[in-house]
């Protein structure tokens, strides 16, 4: 038998009306804890389980949520981000959606770009208010969740919310890196602590054991409620929020409209992965070729989509080939795989094992010409060549790695800047069009 909340949620999902709802994704800053694979193309940018981009799965959200009016706002090392928007989310004219990006810009009234999330809004908030919206959707574009707006949104009605933060139960051990949310009984954030590492300002931010059946949480242990940098926010209120010269949502804002508006917490169960550090990229990636990833792309009820490329199905010649995500267009030859993603495009010799790397793939085809052309100057063909070892390595996008190649980072820093590589959070990165010639041990 449905409860009397239960009820209510149902009545306001089925009379929600999506055009009421304007959504913005951040595109990021600089995103130097992911160089180097931001070194030329923004955070939302990088590729992502082999033929995705990150940005893929906010925008795939909104559309799963119905919610179609959508602008993306971008500012560094953008071009990538722009080429792949542009070529993937196209919507008719009787749909009334749209996926726009608004990139920074110096007009006559401010010569300065982006200096924050909510700096972003509002130097776009004129252009947001021309539509018209009760709730605007505020999300991060570098971020690995599947969710359903719909109950977000119908619990922030419900509670007659100005703003509803999306939250996550967290342990004491990640807590330590988020920002962590204090609620009542109705849900209404009281207090907001970001990165609490002290253990007694911990104690007084743990969610009481009693109130994990009332919110349906699982799991028994101790439980924190942590921000996902998910916000709805009512039309006024963001009006009002952002009149002044605050720069970051997060920093300023949000622990602002605490005290002075009704800001309620969403109690969100499912995957999140914030893609911030290459070790949580490297893991986020490689868990996707388990058996049962964390998150599944697999489910059509809630499809990823990204752009069309119209690529070959791959071609396997006798290679083994062991809990690993293959992507289109690719050419396997007799090769070991195991526990690896490998991208589009990808070329993988003979005798060559991979364990544990994630190959983003390649852009295109190289022909008979390049490939000489290239040799003449010393630099292997794109892609993998034979008898590779490689393990725990990033091979980001058109590097050209030659034959008897070894890659490592066992007996490295944890991090090095090499002309060649880095290693970033113990993992061997290969750079974006990087060449590593025959017989190179790293």
């Amino acid at each position: 038998m449905s409860t009397p909340s239960t009820q209510t949620s149902r009545i306001s999902r089925q009379s929600l009306n999506k055009s009421e709802v304007l959504c913005v994704i951040m595109g990021g800053g600089q995103g130097t804890r992911l160089f180097p694979l931001t070194k030329d193309r923004a955070k939302p940018a990088v590729p992502l389980a082999g033929k995705y981009r990150l940005v893929d799965v906010p925008i795939s959200t909104c559309i799963n949520s119905q919610c179609r009016r959508i602008y993306i706002l971008t500012q560094f090392n953008s071009t990538s981000l722009h080429s792949h928007l542009s070529q993937s989310y196209k919507f008719d004219h009787f749909t009334g959606g749209f996926v726009e990006v608004l990139a920074a810009q110096q007009t006559f009234s401010t010569t300065s770009w982006y200096e924050g999330t909510a700096d972003a809004v509002r130097k776009n908030l004129v252009h947001f208010l021309n539509h018209d919206f009760e709730y605007l959707i505020i999300l991060s574009g570098d971020q690995l969740f599947r969710m359903d707006f719909s109950r977000m949104l119908a619990e922030h009605k419900d509670a007659g919310a100005d703003v509803t933060i999306a939250t996550i139960p967290v342990g004491r051990a990640e807590a330590q890196s988020l920002g962590i949310m204090q609620i009542d009984e109705s849900r209404r954030i009281t207090r907001f602590v970001e990165k609490p590492k002290d253990s007694a300002v911990q104690d007084s931010l743990r969610l009481p054991a009693e109130w994990h059946t009332k919110f349906g949480i699982e799991g028994g242990r101790e439980q924190f409620l942590a921000s996902m940098g998910i916000y709805v926010f009512n039309r006024n209120v963001i009006e009002t929020l952002l009149a002044n010269k605050h720069t970051d949502f997060g920093k300023h804002i949000i622990p602002g409209a605490i005290e002075t508006h009704r800001v309620c917490s969403h109690i969100f169960q499912g995957y999140w992965e914030d893609i911030g550090t290459i070790r949580a990229f490297f893991d986020a990636n490689l868990d996707l070729a388990a058996e049962l990833p964390r998150f599944n792309f697999f489910d059509m009820s809630a499809p990823i989509f990204s752009r069309p490329r119209f690529l070959p199905g791959s071609k396997i010649n006798g290679a083994q080939i062991d809990h690993a995500v293959v992507s289109d267009g690719c050419i396997i030859n007799q090769a070991k795989i195991s526990h690896s993603i490998i991208g589009l495009r990808m070329l993988v010799g003979a005798g060559t094992e991979l364990h544990r790397v994630v190959a983003l793939g390649c852009d295109y085809y190289e022909s008979k010409e390049s490939i000489v052309e290239h040799e003449k100057t010393g630099k292997p063909p794109i892609g993998i060549g034979l008898n590779c070892r490689i393990e725990n390595a990033i091979i980001d996008k058109n590097a050209r790695i030659g034959n008897n190649v070894v890659i490592s980072p066992s007996g490295k820093p944890d991090n090095v800047d090499h002309h060649l590589y880095y290693v970033r959070d113990g993992i061997v990165v290969i750079p974006k069009g990087a060449s590593i010639p025959d017989g190179t041990v790293i």
